[in-house]
């Protein structure tokens, strides 16, 4: 992968009719930043505006050449580094805000279960109160003057993620990241979601991804197997830690994540848990007593 950083509030050209701007917005969880994407020639689909942040609010608007406009607002998920300036945008343009659907919705059966039992989001960053103009369904197509863009229900990272799929083309949110693998912390993050919307993908085949964060991920298929094997190799870990008896994600995650800053541990005891709550779903693990996100967890 590039590992030169773009300059936030600049637009390049990634392919004929796709340019991408960088949002100022780096942190160890976004990388350089959000990758806001403009795809056409004339009506422009705008994915992923990005953080609520006026420069780059400028940028966007100020990436439009003569006679372009914004038809389009896409939203692969409602993170607060990729939908909080869709509102604006839409309203500057005219344009309208297409998602899955609000934060919390495409949440699987488990994880709405331990949203209602307490269990809160684990800090990530969700934007509780966003809700698009249109709700999209897995397999809408969105079209406009010289493009069309499928939207793929891909559950994981967050109930709501959806990627978009042009061609051999797909703007693929942060399902799919080249700089590192993809956070799933419950109750919004779904491992047994997440597993499946990338086998999903890899199935389908593509030529490019085009990430919420980093560099375009050119072999995507070997990103995936690489994403998948990773997935499974840190089930195996778990697995094997648990055979020095119950445990819960926390003390698991810091047995397992051992080069990991203390700042970041617990989110890695959120990816855990993601863990602890699919083998349990796979009849592989058990609780004591009623699942929460403080439960030991024994093999069965």
């Amino acid at each position: 992968m590039n590992d030169d950083r773009p300059t936030p509030g600049i637009a390049e050209d990634l392919a004929p009719g796709l340019r991408r701007v960088l949002a100022d917005n780096p942190s160890p969880m976004t990388f350089w930043g959000t990758n806001t994407y403009l795809v056409g020639h004339t009506d422009i689909a705008v994915i992923d505006p990005g953080p609520d942040d006026a420069a780059h609010l400028a940028a966007i608007l100020g990436a439009l050449e003569a006679g372009q406009r914004v038809s389009h607002v896409l939203v692969t998920h409602s993170h607060v580094d990729h939908s909080p300036l869709a509102p604006r945008l839409a309203r500057e343009t005219g344009a309208q805000v297409h998602a899955f659907g609000p934060s919390g919705s495409g949440r699987s059966a488990i994880m709405t279960r331990l949203a209602a039992a307490g269990l809160e989001d684990a800090g990530e960053g969700v934007e509780a109160g966003f809700a698009p103009d249109v709700t999209l369904r897995d397999g809408t197509v969105i079209e406009a003057e010289g493009w069309a863009l499928e939207a793929l229900w891909t559950p994981g990272h967050l109930g709501n993620h959806l990627a978009f799929a042009m061609g051999d083309t797909v703007f693929c949110g942060d399902l799919v990241m080249g700089w590192a693998s993809s956070l799933v912390a419950p109750p919004d993050g779904d491992l047994t979601d997440f597993m499946a919307s990338c086998r999903r993908l890899r199935a389908r085949g593509a030529k490019v991804f085009h990430s919420g964060h980093g560099a375009p991920i050119t072999d995507p298929m070997g990103r995936l197997d690489w994403l998948i094997a990773h997935r499974v190799g840190r089930e195996t870990a778990i697995l094997e830690a648990l055979r020095d008896g119950p445990a819960d994600a926390q003390t698991l995650a810091r047995r397992i994540y051992t080069d990991t800053p203390a700042a970041l541990l617990p989110a890695a005891a959120r990816n855990v848990l993601s863990h602890l709550i699919d083998l349990h779903g796979r009849s592989l693990v058990a609780p004591d007593g009623k699942l929460t996100a403080s439960s030991r967890f024994a093999l069965i």
